[in-house]
């Protein structure tokens, strides 16, 4: 994908990145953390860093005027992941139907990208199916080619 997107760094086994996000509320410093749920299923948590607790808060609104160049690192960030985890399927789902609806749109928007390295299934009516354009889906996966 030829996006903007912030730089990130991430710890020795790939499982925990880190961005700041730029904007008029300042820099924030968000964290994707993959976490193991069952073997070889990941979920993507994304979030801002509480800077007292050490901790993601996946529920806190932002605005800092950047959700695109953060979607995108957050793409990228994927995109990394399963290079260096190829057979790992990665669960998605915003905390609220809003934040799902908007991986949603992002997935779309940039779909023929997507769909070059990355499966992804969507969830409704209490079945998983190949991702289709226009269809509102729950929760998503995602695993690479």
């Amino acid at each position: 994908m030829n996006l903007a997107k912030y730089h990130y760094s991430t710890n020795e086994n790939y499982l925990d990145y880190e961005f700041k996000s730029t904007g008029p509320k300042g820099v924030i410093r968000k964290v994707v953390r993959f976490a193991e749920m069952g073997k070889g299923i990941y979920n993507l948590g994304f979030g801002d860093l509480d800077e007292t607790s050490g901790e993601i808060s996946d529920s806190v609104a932002t605005n800092n005027a950047d959700t695109e160049k953060v979607i995108a690192t957050v793409a990228f960030i994927a995109q990394n992941f399963s290079e260096k985890y190829p057979d790992a399927l990665i669960a998605i789902q915003g905390t609220t139907v809003s934040r799902t609806r908007l991986y949603q749109i992002n997935i779309a928007k940039y779909w023929d990208e997507v769909s070059k390295t990355f499966e992804i299934q969507g969830y409704r009516n209490n079945q998983w199916e190949l991702f289709r354009k226009g269809v509102s889906y729950e929760a998503f996966t995602a695993r690479r080619y």
